[in-house]
C-alpha cells in the first residue's frame, strides 16, 4: 500500500484498488470478531437491541388548570411558574387558583 503523503498524487484507479482491498480486510476482521463473540455466547448470535419507545403523552399539548391574577395559565405539569411560587410563599393554596 502507498504511504499516505503521497495519496494525493495516486491515480484515482489505484485509489479506489487501495480502498477496495481496505474494505475487504475491514470485513474479514469484522466477521472474524462475529465469529469470537458467537462462540463467547455459546453459539447464539447477537441481535441489535430493541428500540425503546417514549412516553405517548410525551410533547402534547395539556388544557390549563391553573390561571394566575393578571391571566396567566398553567397546566399543572412542570417546574411551578415565577408567577405562581411568590403567591404560595405569601400565603395562597394552590386550590384558589383552578380553572373550574
Amino acid at each position: 500500500m502507498a504511504r499516505p503523503s503521497k495519496l494525493s498524487s495516486m491515480p484515482i484507479e489505484a485509489l479506489i484498488k487501495m480502498r477496495d482491498d481496505i474494505n475487504a480486510v475491514l470485513s474479514r476482521k469484522a466477521d472474524e470478531l462475529q465469529s469470537q463473540i458467537a462462540r463467547l455466547n455459546g453459539g447464539t448470535t447477537i441481535s441489535p437491541m430493541p428500540r425503546r419507545r417514549g412516553s405517548t403523552l410525551a410533547g402534547r399539548k395539556v388544557a390549563p388548570k391553573y390561571r394566575g391574577p393578571n391571566g396567566e395559565l398553567w397546566s399543572g405539569r412542570g417546574a411551578r411558574p415565577r408567577w405562581l411560587v411568590p403567591l404560595l410563599k405569601k400565603g395562597k393554596k394552590l386550590d384558589s387558583f383552578l380553572i373550574k
